[in-house]
């Protein structure tokens, strides 16, 4: 294929690239970015392939078939609460492929010199740490998702010293690459993938896993900065503008979230801060000993038939039991009784940015009911009810009101402004933050105990 048409479709790929992200920061918009993505996608691959050796297209061509049949099959089965464990490994597909980019970069990087030959080089000792520690970070940070290793932070002491002199040696490895013989060379690039593995185990294990929201976002920025470096020692555009279209999205989206949740985007990164996600915290009874209340399924669905406006507000917990459809359900049967239903979204319900919109969304939500925290906290005083399924911290008052709390600060959800709160619960546990909840003392709020699933269907037979 000419070299300007291979330019023509790079430049095509990277506008749909662009096109994509822009659709997908809106729900109206998301199919038709997700469709811009596609087609880019497929325009790269096949721009990719006339670009390379023609004898090697049948090989590449069984192993794209290979790659995805298994990617079709995982992603049929993997369920919408198991979406963060597979974005987490994901990522550590694309941090291996940037190490393994470097060593035959390096191995076959051809008759280059002079300058040409250090920068390339550069690249190679760069790329190769940012994948390195992506792949080692990203298998634990799905490790912690996935429950497999505990999700409490590793808080070494000195760690921070620690990563720092990991951080140097890097450096002294990456020097050594650049100046030493060929044979040095291999063991340095060797070394420095060895010692940024270490860096991406121990950086990672040191965050709580009520942060890996945080941290799988972060990942995604790195492997962007990883695909971007492998562009540059693969010497392909399009990668590289692919590359930081992710890392700095990726970055852009991590401070979203730490913000949210009132974290230091520089402490989650250093590590160790934050609990284990699920912590069971004790909740002191408020000044006049008042104690939790809770409620029926019977009694919540008279309170929704009595309602005039029901606010709901969807957490991982809903995402757990896969309510979403129940969920529909009942909005269904409230708005043909008049009722105004409304949906509020926090910018980190779930366990990724959007995992609550994209829920809805696959329960035929309409998007014109659904707003964000900014959009929505306003109206919570003129709310009958609010059904709380499965949120947290999202909705704690101490963010407001209590100087003391970790999470003090936070932008919540108040949906204690509600004449009545009605929180669907399994157990008293935590959320992100490992606090208690005061909301579930205050007076008028009910618990409604036991599976979010089970109790909306009783909730909604009742409704009939």
């Amino acid at each position: 294929m000419p070299e300007g048409l291979i330019t023509v479709a790079y430049i095509a790929a990277g506008v749909l690239f662009i096109l994509s992200l822009k659709g997908l920061s809106h729900q109206e918009t998301a199919r038709r970015g997700n469709l811009y993505g596609i087609l880019g996608m497929v325009i790269a691959v096949a721009a990719t392939l006339f670009v390379g050796n023609s004898s090697s297209l049948g090989t590449l061509l069984i192993v794209m078939l290979a790659g995805s049949v298994i990617g079709l099959l995982v992603a049929r089965r993997v369920a919408m609460t198991e979406m963060p464990e597979l974005v987490a490994i994901l990522h550590s597909f694309v941090g291996a492929a940037a190490v393994l980019v470097g060593i035959v970069s390096h191995l076959e990087q051809g008759a280059i010199t002079g300058t040409e030959l250090v920068i390339h080089q550069i690249e190679i000792a760069v790329g190769v740490f940012i994948g390195a520690y992506t792949f080692t970070g990203s298998v634990i940070a799905f490790l912690k998702l996935r429950g497999s290793i505990s999700g409490k932070p590793l808080t070494l002491p000195l760690r921070h010293q620690f990563n720092l002199l990991i951080v140097l040696i890097s450096i002294i490895c990456g020097v050594w690459f650049v100046t030493g013989n060929q044979q040095e060379q291999l063991t340095a690039i060797l070394a420095i993938t060895f010692i940024a593995g270490i860096l991406g185990i121990h950086m990672i294990m040191a965050i709580g896993g009520a942060d890996m929201p945080v941290v799988v976002s972060m990942l995604n920025s790195y492997s962007g900065w990883a695909s971007a470096a492998a562009g540059f020692m693969l010497s392909n555009n399009l990668l590289i503008i692919t590359g930081a279209l992710v890392g700095s999205s990726g970055a852009i989206l991590s401070y979203i979230m730490c913000r949210g949740m009132n974290r230091s985007f520089f402490s989650v990164i250093a590590g160790g801060f934050g609990v284990e996600e699920g912590t069971i915290a004790v909740v002191a009874k408020d000044e006049d000993g008042k104690e939790t209340k809770s409620t029926s399924n019977e009694e919540t669905a008279e309170m929704l038939r009595n309602s005039k406006q029901v606010i709901v507000v969807p957490g991982y917990g809903m995402a757990v039991a896969q309510a979403q459809y129940i969920v529909h359900d009942i909005t269904e049967k409230l708005r043909k009784r008049n009722v105004d239903v409304k949906f509020a979204i926090h910018p980190v319900a779930g366990r990724l940015p959007g995992h609550m919109n994209v829920l809805l969304a696959e329960a035929n939500l309409p998007y014109d009911i659904v707003f964000e925290m900014d959009e929505i906290n306003a109206e919570f005083k003129d709310a009958d009810i609010v059904l709380v399924i499965g949120a947290n911290d999202i909705v704690n008052p101490g963010a407001i009101d209590d100087t003391t709390s970790p999470i003090y600060g936070m932008p919540v959800l108040e949906v204690w402004d509600a004449k009545t709160v009605v929180a669907l619960k399994r157990s008293m546990a935590t959320g992100y933050s490992g606090v208690g909840n005061p909301l579930y003392y205050r007076e008028n709020t009910w618990m409604l105990f036991g599976d979010a699933k089970e109790s909306l269907n009783k909730v909604a037979a009742l409704l009939n």
